[in-house]
């Protein structure tokens, strides 16, 4: 999927105007906010279970060339190969010389972020596989031909209409009269289609939610089963991760998954959680004949290097752009890449470029939600605020921005100069504006009474108030 976060702007303008969006976007807040808080709220002791979370996360990563050791050692021990990846094209030539070996005609896919980033669909699509993804959601976007809007569900930019309209047009060439049909019509439908897909596919590719370098394995969490029968049908199971979802023990798996299902959809446990050892072996009955793992860089040593190794911690659960305003009024698309909200605006710019995401850094509100639910207490606006501090060291930020700044910090190195511009200032727009309480229109702050009201100032400063409350109180 190619990088389109230089066009943020108008692609958040465009969002906020499209009716079908912005009631599909309701279903974020209706459903994932209330149903985390419910299981949240009724855990003995959640912030316990995300300072563990953090902790294992941090020790991971501060390690991470020795358990990535044993994670090999034991994947090759369960009869298992491992493949390195340290761009988006190793991976491509990986997974498709792995579909050719094994003569692939049909892959079914999981839903795998790590696929999506490296564009791994495009790939086996020019390399002649059929391609399938086996996720509804991603099943949906993929007849629409568009990338996922948020990376737990990805059609959730999608109304029932238009998936309705979709299922019609791929499904039915567009014969069926009564086009609405209800939510288990249309699940039965998929169900139909992709049946015939599992049963035929030569491959399976899915993700890994965790690898556990104690044995070896991954974990996949799905709430609809195609993970498993994506990855135990097919003769080849291949998966992809990032590097980052490594952890030490089965334990720390346990507690990782804890937090990962009451983060993501509310659930104290998806409905299909399965732990996945090599390929099959003499006693199983099901299984791959094959097993690789794909483990992707693509920028994470860069990233484990600096400053921003917090943000490997990442679990990929979402809940930062559930809560978050931004992600709320405009969805996933106006973020251009893979990763949307607030973990997408730390992330985009640390792999695709500072230089070609110069908005992102800047499309939050840093109100802290995000940080607030994360369930391994990544400091999104910290990393956000290091970001946009990049951004001015290296000439990123527009002129005019430069020249506000630059002014602003000559006035505030110039303390009596500036508290009494404020009190002037201050002291005009609370008269200008105590009549009616509110400017409609304001110089200098276009963007901000573009959408909403700027409310009157009171007649003095903070620093006057403040001062007049505590002689009050003595």
């Amino acid at each position: 999927m190619e990088s389109r976060a230089q066009y943020f702007k108008p692609a958040a303008r465009e969002a906020l105007h499209n009716p079908d969006l912005q009631q599909a976007l309701a279903n974020v807040q209706a459903g994932f906010v209330g149903k985390r808080k419910f299981v949240v709220d009724r855990f003995p002791d959640f912030e316990g279970l995300r300072e563990r979370g953090r902790r294992i996360k941090d020790h991971t990563l501060a390690n991470l060339d020795v358990y990535l050791e044993q994670f090999e050692a034991q994947v090759h021990a369960a009869g298992g190969h491992v493949h390195w990846a340290g761009t988006q094209d190793e991976a491509q030539k990986i997974v498709t010389d792995i579909c050719r070996q094994a003569d692939a005609r049909i892959v079914t896919k999981g839903k795998t972020m790590a696929g999506e980033e490296v564009e791994l669909n495009e790939a086996l699509e020019a390399a002649g596989v059929e391609t399938v993804e086996t996720d509804l959601g991603e099943y949906i976007i993929q007849l629409a031909h568009e990338p996922p809007s948020h990376i737990i569900a990805p059609a959730i930019h999608k109304t029932r209409q238009q998936i309705s309209d979709l299922f019609n047009e791929h499904h039915h060439r567009g014969t069926l009269k009564d086009k609405l049909r209800e939510v288990p019509e249309l699940v039965d439908e998929a169900r139909g289609i992709l049946r015939q897909k599992f049963l035929s596919a030569d491959v399976g590719i899915t993700g890994a939610n965790c690898l556990v370098a104690e044995t070896g394995s991954l974990f996949l969490v799905t709430n609809e089963g195609n993970g498993d029968l994506t990855h135990s049908l097919p003769r080849v199971h291949v998966a992809i991760a990032g590097i980052e979802k490594l952890v030490p023990t089965l334990e720390d798996a346990a507690t990782q998954l804890r937090l990962l299902a009451r983060s993501a959809t509310g659930q104290d446990m998806t409905a299909y959680t399965t732990m996945v050892t090599g390929p099959r072996r003499a006693p199983d009955t099901d299984g791959p004949e094959e097993f690789h793992i794909v483990l992707l860089d693509n920028g994470r040593t860069r990233m484990l290097e600096g400053r921003f190794r917090e943000m490997l911690r990442c679990i990929r659960c979402g809940a930062c752009m559930n809560h978050c305003p931004v992600y709320s009024a405009i969805g996933g698309h106006a973020y251009g890449w893979v990763y949307p909200g607030p973990m997408g605006s730390v992330l985009t710019p640390l792999i695709v470029g500072l230089d070609r995401t110069r908005d992102l850094p800047n499309a939050c509100t840093l109100n802290g939600r995000c940080q607030s639910v994360c369930p391994v207490k990544i400091p999104l606006p910290d990393l956000l605020r290091d970001l946009r501090e990049e951004q001015y060291q290296h000439n990123l930020t527009p002129r005019t921005t430069r020249w506000g700044l630059a002014v602003w910090a000559w006035f505030a190195r110039r303390p009596r100069l500036y508290n009494a511009l404020a009190r002037a200032g201050i002291g005009a727009m609370g008269r200008i504006g105590r009549r009616k309480g509110r400017f409609r229109h304001l110089p200098l702050a276009g963007g901000w009474t573009a959408g909403r009201d700027f409310p009157a100032p009171q007649r003095t400063t903070f620093q006057a108030a403040w001062r007049q409350q505590r002689g009050a109180n003595r």
